[in-house]
């Protein structure tokens, strides 16, 4: 047997933050924004919204969108960076939310690249074992909670959301059928919240001296994204037996529209082999793979039988690739915000 997604979902909280008034905020205006990102707008959780809350809304979706129940649900991963709190893992409040009692449930964390970890992982949990049949996978961010808005660096790229996808055993011949994880921790400063674990402890000083924010050293990231993101793509056509022109869709982490853009024309393909909701969303860590790959579903764009590649970069430093044999055909579904 093999796995593969049943079904998907998303949820973009409602209040927007546009460009425009984000580069008011910071004195730089829309169009440096633009220019060094594409991103024309991002979406911030409401006060009382939490990052399973998110996840909870994109999870019943998804299960809808399967078909099945939170009953049938044997597995529940949450990959996010941003949890309601360190512990318990944010997946157990989706599972109490959603009554997927039958359900084990736990967080992972590779930032950015943490949904197709957690892809990769429970497809190795459910093949491993005659027991579970379905897993809730599951990316969530909501990064305006550690995000310093006087940072311009930072602060333009990033939004909240949830994204989720139901994978489930079918026969051989379908599905996930190559994957790639990777990670140099050598890197590991070059994305980070400084304090707020047991290195750096919550005190008076770390919070004076913002180290509870998002950090990011943005040429360096942008300098290995460059590097790694075209290898991934590039390595997961060769463990399928395809070229790239026989790809159906690449669905990439939505790290930073100018960075997909120069990705795009490394491999040499059309602006159509390559999904982007980044001008919409901006980088929603975890969620943005999960998001972006509802999105194509939901407007048709995902074909029975071709292969989609499901690639993202992110801190620690990580990198992760899955190839999939798309099983499904969607209706157009509308939007479900």
């Amino acid at each position: 047997m093999n796995t593969a997604i049943l079904g998907t979902g998303s949820y973009l909280p409602r209040e927007v933050l546009t460009s425009a008034e984000l580069g008011d905020r910071l004195g730089v205006g829309e169009q440096w924004i633009m220019d060094r990102t594409r991103i024309h707008e991002r979406r911030v959780a409401a006060p009382d919204e939490a990052t399973s809350d998110l996840a909870t809304q994109a999870a019943r979706q998804a299960i809808q969108d399967a078909g099945l129940t939170a009953a049938d649900i044997d597995l529940i991963i949450v990959a996010t960076s941003t949890p309601d709190q360190p512990m318990p893992a944010s997946a157990c409040f989706v599972q109490a939310n959603i009554g997927a009692w039958r359900a084990a449930a736990f967080d992972i964390e590779a930032v950015c690249s943490g949904f197709v970890y957690a892809l990769v992982l429970a497809h190795a949990m459910i093949t491993a074992d005659a027991g579970p049949h379905t897993a809730l996978v599951i990316g969530a961010d909501t990064y305006s909670r550690i995000l310093d808005y006087s940072d311009r660096k930072t602060a333009v790229l990033f939004g909240d959301g949830a994204g989720a996808v139901v994978l489930g055993k079918v026969p051989h011949g379908r599905g996930l059928i190559a994957s790639l994880l990777g990670a140099d921790g050598a890197a590991a400063d070059y994305v980070q919240v400084p304090a707020g674990g047991s290195r750096r402890p919550p005190s008076y000083e770390t919070v004076q001296r913002g180290e509870h924010y998002f950090a990011m050293r943005g040429r360096e990231v942008r300098k290995m994204a460059e590097q790694v993101l075209p290898d991934v793509v590039l390595k997961l056509t060769e463990a399928a037996g395809v070229s790239l022109r026989e790809l159906g869709m690449i669905v990439p982490h939505q790290a930073n529209g100018v960075i997909l853009e120069e990705m795009r024309a490394a491999l040499g393909l059309p602006a159509s082999a390559m999904h982007l909701t980044v001008e919409r969303y901006g980088n929603t860590g975890a969620a943005s793979v999960p998001v972006t790959l509802d999105d194509a579903a939901r407007a048709g764009l995902l074909e029975p039988g071709s292969l989609v590649l499901l690639v993202a970069f992110g801190g620690g430093m990580t990198w992760a690739g899955a190839a999939l044999q798309w099983s499904r055909s969607f209706p157009h579904r509308g939007c479900r915000r």
